[in-house]
């Protein structure tokens, strides 16, 4: 309720950016058997680019002029939308390409993005061949709306837009120590959540957020001027009238810069040794984890977890098994802690463990987004 939908033209042109290697190595067999016939009967005629190494996808969609495409679908898992999205804020005209609807067709082994759409649209739980069915059946269809995305800038300077997820710790262990399982697909997050448990890590470091509506005994925020507008055009923050030049990126207005303290509003967790912070903005993290039940494509909140350390090994596993049905907030966890946010702050006290931005490998250092 309240969304507003474009429609896709008709006949329509989509590039399809594909990485042959993503998931178990068949997403160009399963686009030739599956996709292809569904989108000629649509009426969609599609341009592969099968991408041959990393930043390939980026490089395409950052140079190209895209103007001869109605829509770029990507085929692969969530790091390739991941290139495409940041290669897409590296243009010039950003602000018009970013208007351009993206499409996930899933042909990873974690596929987020394409569960979450799935999970909107109202479908079943699926994966595997029947999750791609579905998700190539909204394209056919050709409803688009808007998304939210995240704007991320860390302490090297480097600033990065994320469409899914921010993390550390655990999850995001798991995340990039099962990578060298690739080819078994989504089981090969359950092999690294038990390699990952069996040498359970802590984590030091100060987590700091800006909730999405005021906690119990803080003052309220005052009001942000420059706040996200969410009549369908969340996660654009606009900055203050002709304060930009054009083609500048969008000023990241609830956020002071990293070498200052987080504004007296924000919140600072009082904890500083952490098993997960993970920032999620989308309903799931993987074909069969519902993180964030409660989030929407574009509800213009971050969906904040974090685990405090203490936890067992038997109960952490208990969490994981029930976030597959999205229950894991019913069993009350004291170590578990989740808040909706419109900003945070995660300092680690070391360089110590892997961050993760839409499941791709970060260097561990202070981040703000």
């Amino acid at each position: 309720p309240g969304d507003s939908y474009g429609v896709l033209p008709r006949p329509c042109r989509a590039l399809v950016l594909l990485n042959p290697q993503s998931g178990a190595g068949r997403a160009l067999e399963d686009f030739q058997a599956v996709v292809q016939p569904m989108l000629a009967e649509a009426d969609i005629a599609t341009t592969v680019f099968i991408t041959e190494r990393p930043h390939h996808a980026h490089e395409k969609v950052r140079d190209e002029d895209l103007s001869q495409w109605d829509t770029l679908v990507v085929m692969a898992g969530d790091g390739l939308l991941y290139e495409v999205v940041n290669g897409l804020m590296e243009r010039p005209d950003w602000e018009d390409t970013m208007k351009k609807p993206l499409c996930i067709l899933p042909g990873g082994s974690g596929n987020a993005l394409a569960a979450s759409i799935n999970h909107y649209a109202g479908n079943d739980h699926v994966a595997k061949k029947k999750l791609l069915t579905n998700c190539a059946f909204i394209l056919c269809k050709g409803l688009h709306t808007q998304m939210d995305l995240v704007s991320l800038s860390t302490a090297s300077g480097k600033r990065l837009f994320s469409f899914l997820s921010f993390g550390w710790g655990f999850i995001s262990d798991v995340d990039i120590d099962s990578e060298k399982y690739r080819r078994l697909g989504n089981a090969r997050f359950t092999l690294g959540t038990l390699q990952c448990l069996a040498k359970l890590r802590v984590y030091q470091g100060r987590l700091s957020y800006l909730p999405a509506v005021p906690e119990q005994g803080t003052p309220p925020a005052p009001r942000d001027p420059h706040a996200p507008v969410t009549n369908g055009q969340a996660g654009h923050i606009l900055p203050p009238a002709g304060t930009e030049a054009a083609g500048a990126l969008p000023a990241d207005s609830l956020l002071v810069p990293l070498c200052q303290p987080v504004p007296a509003h924000w919140t600072v967790v009082p904890e500083e040794e952490f098993v997960s912070v993970y920032a999620i903005y989308q309903s799931h993290l993987g074909t069969n984890m519902l993180m964030a039940p409660a989030a929407r494509l574009h509800d213009g909140c971050i969906h904040l977890f974090y685990l405090k350390a203490g936890i067992s090994r038997v109960a952490l596993l208990k969490l994981f098994l029930a976030m597959a049905r999205g229950t894991h907030l019913d069993l009350n966890c004291p170590h578990l802690r989740y808040v909706p946010v419109r900003a945070f702050r995660l300092e680690p006290r070391a360089a110590a463990g892997i961050m993760t931005v839409d499941g791709e490998a970060l260097a561990c250092e202070p981040v703000q987004g």
